[in-house]
This record gives C-alpha cells, sequence and structure tokens, in this order.
C-alpha cells in the first residue's frame, strides 16, 4: 500500500487527487458512493504486479478531489469530462476501465459518450439502464419504494448531511460499507439513518478498523454533499440524457455482481438480464460472473477474485 502514489492532476476545471502504481496499459478504476480511490486499493496492487499502470481517481466531490457546491456540477457530462481529461493528462488515447456501483454508471456513460476511449470494460454490481423515455427516475424510484426508499431521503440539500452528522460519520461509513441485505434501503424519516446501530460491532473480515479509519477521515473532512449530489443530479441527467436514448454500448464490456447485492435485486434487473435485454443494448458483453453470498461492495469483499478476473479479462486485447 505504501508503493501506491499520490498526485494532484488539473482536469476540467477541477484539481483531482489520483492514487496510482505500475507501468504499462493503463487500468482506470472508477469507485462509487461512499467510498474513494481506496476502495479499489487491493486491485492497484494486483495490477501494478502483473504489469498495468492503475489509476483510481476520487471522482469529483470524494475525497481529496474538488467538490463543487452546485447540485447542477455534478450531471454525467461533467463526471464523464473529468475522466476524459484525466485519459488526456494521462497521455493515453485508450484505457481499459473498471467501475463500481456509481463508478459502473459513470463507466457506462463514458462507453456511451467516448467509446474511442475504452478498450475494454469490467462493470461490477450495476448493469447498463437504458433510458427510459416515460419516466423521470426519482419519480420511478418513489412510485415502486416510496419516500422513505434511500435516493428519495437524499435528495434534500442538505437534510441527508445533517442527519449523517447527527449519527457520525464512522458510523454511517460503517453501516453503508456492511449492508449485506439484498433488499432495498429503507430508511423512515421517524427512525433516520442512526437506527439500530449494528449490536455486534464487529467489521466482517474484509474490512478492518483501518480501512473505515481511513473512509472516515476523508469524509469528516470533505463531508457528504458531493456525493450525495450525484443523486441529487438523477432527474436533471435524464432531461439531458434525451439525444442518447435507445444508444448501445459498443466496447467489450464483462460483468461481475454478487447474488446478495442489492443491485442485482433491483425490480427487473435480473429479467433484463436473463431475457436477452442486458445483451441486447451491450452487444459485446461477454459471459456474466454472479458470485455466490457476496454483497454490493465486491471489490473489496472478494479482492483477489475481483483482480484475476479483471486481468483475465483484460489480457485479451
Amino acid at each position: 500500500m505504501e508503493e501506491i502514489t499520490h498526485r494532484t492532476v488539473a482536469v476540467n476545471g477541477i484539481n483531482m487527487h489520483v492514487a496510482e502504481k505500475g507501468e504499462g496499459p493503463v487500468v482506470l478504476l472508477i469507485h462509487g458512493f461512499p467510498e474513494l480511490w481506496y476502495s479499489w486499493r487491493h486491485q492497484i496492487v494486483a495490477l501494478a504486479a502483473h504489469g498495468y499502470h492503475a489509476v483510481a481517481p476520487d471522482l469529483r466531490g470524494f475525497g481529496d478531489t474538488d467538490a463543487p457546491p452546485a447540485v447542477t456540477s455534478y450531471t454525467m457530462f461533467h463526471v464523464v469530462g473529468d475522466l476524459v481529461g484525466l485519459i488526456e493528462a494521462l497521455g493515453r488515447d485508450q484505457v481499459f476501465v473498471v467501475g463500481h456501483d456509481w463508478g459502473a454508471l459513470v463507466a457506462w456513460n463514458l462507453c456511451m459518450f467516448r467509446p474511442d476511449k475504452v478498450k475494454a470494460l469490467v462493470n461490477l454490481s450495476v448493469v447498463f439502464r437504458p433510458r427510459n423515455p416515460t419516466g423521470k427516475p426519482v419519480e420511478t424510484l418513489r412510485a415502486a419504494y416510496g419516500d422513505d426508499y434511500y435516493v428519495c431521503r437524499f435528495q434534500e440539500p442538505g437534510r441527508t448531511e445533517a442527519e449523517f452528522g447527527r449519527v457520525g460519520t464512522s458510523l454511517i461509513i460503517k453501516k453503508f460499507l456492511t449492508y449485506h441485505d439484498p433488499g432495498p434501503v429503507i430508511v423512515p424519516k421517524e427512525k433516520g439513518f442512526g437506527d439500530a446501530p449494528d449490536k455486534e460491532n464487529a467489521l466482517p473480515s474484509w474490512l478492518s478498523e483501518e480501512d473505515l479509519n481511513y473512509f472516515a477521515g476523508k469524509f469528516e473532512k470533505s463531508g457528504f454533499t458531493g456525493g450525495l449530489n450525484y443523486y441529487r443530479a438523477l432527474d436533471l441527467n435524464w432531461e439531458l440524457m434525451a439525444p442518447w436514448t435507445g444508444v448501445q454500448i459498443k466496447v467489450p464490456v464483462k460483468f461481475i455482481v454478487g447474488d446478495q447485492d442489492l443491485a442485482y435485486h433491483f425490480p427487473g434487473v435480473q429479467d433484463y438480464i436473463s431475457k436477452g435485454g442486458f445483451k441486447r443494448d451491450v452487444p459485446l458483453l461477454e459471459d456474466m460472473v454472479v458470485m455466490e453470498g457476496v454483497g454490493h461492495f465486491i471489490n473489496q469483499e472478494r479482492p483477489q477474485e475481483i483482480s484475476n478476473i479483471i486481468l483475465e479479462f483484460i489480457k485479451k486485447f
């Protein structure tokens, strides 16, 4: 870990913190929420050891990267623009891309906007979601799950930040990273995010106190607004993305998900995968990997297996 180097790169009008290691073809690793470059700590080391240049940024709004205050600064055009700027700053025409959670959504959009920049993609947890021209995302989620669904709860600026502040950063990070229920995250207003603190207090074997402290220390400093703004920009993204309705992802793709991942149990996802929708929209999709007994934070829960699958796939290109 101490051999991972860090620098700040000016991209797309912001300063982006990047962790990197190794020499060779670039593998760009894109994290989710509430995460950081650190979520890829195991993959960075594994990729570097096999002759790749692993590059893991903190996305805008996270960690040591700038966090513009306005929700409107968190559209996919901004975030993908940051990564295109990073690829150019690395002096590369094309890179391999690996995404997880929000990072997977960003990666799908990077492939949609700039397929010329992506040699191949490995995405974790979140399938491609073609734009539904008939309904905005937040309205759709509210209709399905109600106002207490976590994405709906995140919408009001300041409210979730205040609640997270009352609960404490470390406990919030712990609650998210150790969530291992395939059901949706429902947070009743009267109970809030601080309800039912972990009775057993034990962290899973794949998450140490040191890991938790690293995440918590960075979020303590940066706050959660930047990360929450990705959720708050969902409907704005939907409006701006109208010209890309019906677009296919035309880069080679490997997809990995845990069978206990809440994203895998999102309504319609398994039908979308099994009935041909996923392959229709992502025609260069290779066989999928569904890992038994694994939850959402798959790259941290099963680091060696994920690293091996990434390496096995990208060495073909």
